[in-house]
């Protein structure tokens, strides 16, 4: 089997882990997405930027992503932060009962969600030029009317699944609200809804395995051994400290037969110093690109090859 190398970008703003509603929301980040482009060019990757709506208006991020695209070195999907995409109506979902997350789209009513998601594909079309078949949710929340609304817009594949994770203990806005629970989904594909609309889940195992960790010390051993008792939750998702990890989910994933891809994730405001709480500086960025390089150069001596859910689509025509 042919594997693919999927790389999923959430393209945001910056450092959305620090901000609150009422705040500016700004893209500087999309200065440091074409270092990282370059870099999987360089091994022949393709990533697949999942687009949200202030990045879908941020100019330098446009003419850049749009110009790799139409070279095929690229994909524009769809990320939706329901809290700041159109239509803004005063129907705002608020809790009192404890500090709130962002919203989610599901706390919306069915019109609004609607709205929302017609919103972001009609602006992704116009700027990009290409309607949009991939998805992620914001903060992965889903559910069967998100999903047979996207179905209705035309997506063919939606990525928001994490198997082995239940969000329940991040909150919405409104009372009572919490993330989706994936703890017993599948890591294959499979079709949502008898739909043509597919899931593609992101790449997590759960195992009981101790994985060496990158900084060898009493602090790094113990944590090690204690989440290799409760269970490891690794994804390929670098955090400038899980390289070993980041490496045994991709060598796991290519030894299991029937897994016909790996999926990387990342979120564009991680390329930049001080854009996400995990890489506050220029030295933490350096590490990152280091380790990039060393999963990249990985995954091409395993055989994998690079793709776009796009390409994927047109091949399964």
């Amino acid at each position: 089997m042919n594997k693919k190398f999927l790389i999923s970008i959430d393209t945001e703003g910056d450092n959305l882990w620090n901000w609150s509603i009422g705040k500016e929301i700004t893209t500087e980040n999309s200065l440091y997405i074409p270092p990282f482009q370059s870099l999987c060019e360089e091994y022949q990757f393709k990533p697949i930027y999942l687009t949200n709506y202030e990045m879908a208006n941020d100019t330098r991020f446009v003419e850049f992503a749009k110009e790799k695209q139409n070279l095929g070195k690229c994909e524009i999907g769809m990320h939706l932060h329901a809290w700041n995409t159109p239509p803004l109506d005063k129907e705002h979902p608020t809790r009192k009962d404890c500090k709130p997350g962002a919203p989610y789209l599901i706390e919306y009513s069915v019109n609004l969600m609607e709205d929302k998601i017609k919103t972001m594909t009609h602006i992704l079309t116009e700027q990009f030029g290409v309607n949009p078949i991939s998805h992620r949710a914001g903060r992965w929340a889903t559910n069967s009317l998100y999903f047979d609304l996207l179905h209705k817009y035309g997506y063919k594949i939606d990525c928001s699944v994490t198997p082995g994770i239940n969000w329940k203990n991040s909150p919405g806005q409104s009372p009572n609200s919490k993330g989706s629970n994936y703890k017993n989904h599948q890591n294959l594909p499979y079709f949502i809804n008898n739909t043509d609309l597919e899931e593609y889940p992101v790449t997590i195992f759960t195992n009981h395995k101790f994985i060496k960790p990158d900084k060898w010390n009493i602090k790094s051993v113990t944590k090690s051994l204690v989440h290799s008792l409760k269970g490891n939750i690794l994804w390929l998702r670098p955090t400038g400290n899980n390289l070993n990890e980041c490496l045994f989910v991709l060598n796991e994933s290519v030894h299991l037969n029937n897994y016909p891809y790996v999926m990387f994730m990342l979120h564009s405001s991680e390329l930049m110093p001080g854009g996400s709480p995990t890489f506050k500086n220029s030295k933490s960025i350096k590490i990152l690109y280091t380790h990039l390089k060393i999963i990249f150069e990985q995954a091409t001596k395993l055989g994998l090859s690079g793709t776009t859910f796009r390409e994927i689509i047109s091949q399964n025509i």
